[in-house]
């Protein structure tokens, strides 16, 4: 058993190792999780979380790290700012209805890998230290309540568009966790700084926010264009604009992001040109294409199915020109109903096809 006063310097070592591998801060928490885990299950009770079975099917065990790894006593969170440098901004991404506005964590590579690798590194590194102990290393990739646990860590708070905000970051960062046996002292969490602000409230494309801290998320475009697996409600398809793969808005707006900093790690750095690219380009990628060009990155998760579906109705929202009609009739015959669909949605947008489509312009 390592000694308390062991455990307090080995605290403060783990912080600066965790800034020696690249994390802009590290913090300790507690398994106590209870009130969190109410407001989840009301969450899913009501069905805000759309086809994400998953939040159902794990029970407790997100919401009580020892039931998913027995033996947890301490969640160690770190955070990575991830905002590529020299982007495009995102305004004027948006103002521009001919291109493609992309999420701006998945310009560059899938994050998992980095920040996996990254939080084994430091969990070595603790090895070395103490000698056997009993861990498990989490990026995204299991049933675990990142934003409470790293708000409990003293990571930030749970801003009102349910992300973590951070006043020196703002919201654009990763999270990563270790669950270990080490009683390791922690960290005590911030406090809320959103005041009476609701920018992110707001500003919501499709008005997912029902409330501070509340997001239906079968509204939200981000679940819409990648954890939605079928047609999107066509209601909802004008609302979307040109957000083909995410949608950053409630962050964008966010007074605390004005201190987030861009990322120096070159895995996040853009790729294939997406902070800046025209729909009409990247409709033209042929599965192969995308295959190729996509391997390595958040995106390629999604599959070209519905990768052409968000790109159609990206098309459908665009202004209408012969390169955007051209594209689309493209793609009318593809072997994919599923694409078909949205293809048909799209031109009927520019007045081709069965002009009686709900939605059609004018």
């Amino acid at each position: 058993m390592v000694k308390t006063s062991s455990l307090e310097s080995l605290a403060r070592d783990v912080k600066r190792w965790g800034a020696e591998l690249g994390f802009q801060q590290v913090g300790i928490a507690d398994c106590e999780l209870g009130e969190a885990e109410t407001r989840l299950l009301e969450w899913v009770g009501k069905g805000y979380h759309g086809e994400m079975e998953y939040l159902e099917r794990h029970g407790t065990k997100r919401s009580r790290p020892a039931e998913l790894i027995p033996g947890t006593l301490r969640v160690i969170a770190a955070r990575m700012n991830y905002t590529p440098p020299h982007a495009r901004d995102t305004s004027e991404v948006l103002a521009d209805g001919s291109r493609a506005f992309i999420s701006r964590y998945a310009l560059g590579r899938d994050y998992h890998k980095l920040m996996r690798s990254r939080m084994q590194k430091l969990a070595d590194r603790i090895g070395e230290e103490v000698g056997e102990f009993r861990y498990r290393v989490f990026t995204d990739s299991a049933p675990v309540m990142e934003v409470e646990l790293a708000g409990k860590a003293g990571l930030g708070w749970r801003g009102k568009h349910t992300l973590l905000l951070n006043r020196e970051a703002g919201s654009y960062f990763f999270l990563g966790e270790i669950y270990t046996d080490l009683a390791l002292p922690v960290d005590a969490p911030q406090a809320d700084h959103c005041g009476t602000c609701q920018k992110c409230l707001d500003v919501c494309p499709t008005k997912a926010f029902t409330g501070p801290y509340q997001l239906d998320a079968r509204r939200c475009i981000s679940y819409l264009t990648i954890e939605h697996k079928g047609s999107i409600p066509e209601d909802l398809r004008p609302l979307i604009g040109n957000r083909v793969y995410g949608c950053d808005d409630c962050q964008t707006v966010c007074p605390w992001n004005k201190f987030a900093s861009p990322s120096n790690e070159p895995d996040f750095a853009v790729r294939n040109g997406l902070d800046d690219v025209t729909l009409v380009e990247l409709f033209s990628w042929t599965e192969e294409q995308f295959e190729k060009k996509l391997a390595g990155s958040a995106i390629h998760r999604i599959g070209y199915e519905r990768w052409l579906r968000n790109l159609a109705i990206g098309l459908g929202n665009a202004p209408s020109s012969d390169a955007v009609v051209g594209a689309l009739r493209a793609h009318a015959h593809h072997a994919s109903a599923f694409v078909r669909e949205h293809v048909a949605w799209a031109l009927g947008r520019h007045g081709v096809g069965d002009q009686r489509r709900e939605g059609v312009r004018e």
